[in-house]
């Protein structure tokens, strides 16, 4: 099986790789149910910009990160067109053509919509970009308390995404081998992603087989070659989540702009 490819460190190891990946999940959380029950560009804003300031606890580099945001920023907008057309009019006018509307509310709503969406996502690339994928299924055997067999079969699952893109650029070198890969980009796509998920179902049903021979599959305690503990460090790494978010949104409040979802 192919790994999931992370950044592993170069030389010395950075000061979040040694935080519990269950503290990296409970801190991606404080950071994002906050950010999903409001909706406004001034908290967005200030979350996203101090989590970019604290990059260098991640160990992560600015062009791998820049690299990684790439699909949040490209679908980010098409989450704002929809309030930036349809939301509630409000303020000045500037546009509408029937049930179209874009005013000053829709454009601030657009705005806040496609910030968030970056915030929510930022998040989960700066935490778990160097986590190992094994250290990630111990964190949740020894310290979550979850089955093993949901646990190794998502470590499993994880370990055999690398190989899909192995399996998409080996299928593009082919089609372009017998000269029909340069034409009907879209056609070819969808035609390759269902060939992928082809591939996929006929891998995890060989995988579970292979597992349940194994014994993976059975009830019997497990033990784990490496242990997962939490250490000082991850009250640190939690207790700095929830200053980030508390100024991302106290920031919010002092500017005026902080609403609620449903409001």
């Amino acid at each position: 099986m192919s790994a999931v490819a992370v950044d592993a460190p170069a030389t010395a190891p950075a000061w979040l790789d040694r935080v519990n990946p269950v503290s990296k999940i409970v801190i991606a959380l404080l950071l994002s149910v906050p950010l999903m029950v409001s909706i406004d560009a001034v908290s967005s804003l200030v979350a996203i910009l101090l989590e970019l300031a604290l990059l260098p606890l991640t160990g992560l580099a600015l062009a791998t990160v820049a690299k990684r945001m790439l699909p949040l920023v490209v679908f980010a907008p098409i989450a704002g067109v929809s309030m930036l057309l349809y939301a509630e009019p409000g303020g000045t006018v500037y546009w509408s053509f029937w049930y179209a509307t874009i005013s000053d509310e829709s454009i601030a709503l657009a705005v806040a919509v496609s910030l968030r969406v970056v915030a929510l996502g930022l998040p989960t690339i700066l935490l778990f970009g160097r986590t190992d994928p094994t250290e990630l299924a111990d964190a949740l055997a020894q310290v979550a308390k979850l089955p093993s067999r949901f646990v190794l079969g998502v470590l499993a699952g994880t370990r055999t995404l690398g190989l899909f893109l192995d399996d998409w650029r080996s299928m593009t070198l082919a089609r372009r081998a017998r000269g029909v890969g340069d034409t009907g980009a879209v056609r070819r796509f969808f035609s390759m992603a269902f060939v992928l998920l082809v591939f996929a179902v006929r891998r995890g049903t060989k995988l579970a087989t292979a597992m349940e021979a194994r014994g993976f599959g059975s009830g019997i305690t497990r033990t784990w070659s490496r242990p997962s503990r939490l250490h000082a460090r991850d009250a640190v790494a939690v207790a700095g989540g929830c200053l980030v978010i508390a100024v991302a949104i106290g920031a919010a409040v002092a500017a005026g702009t902080f609403r609620f979802v449903w409001s």
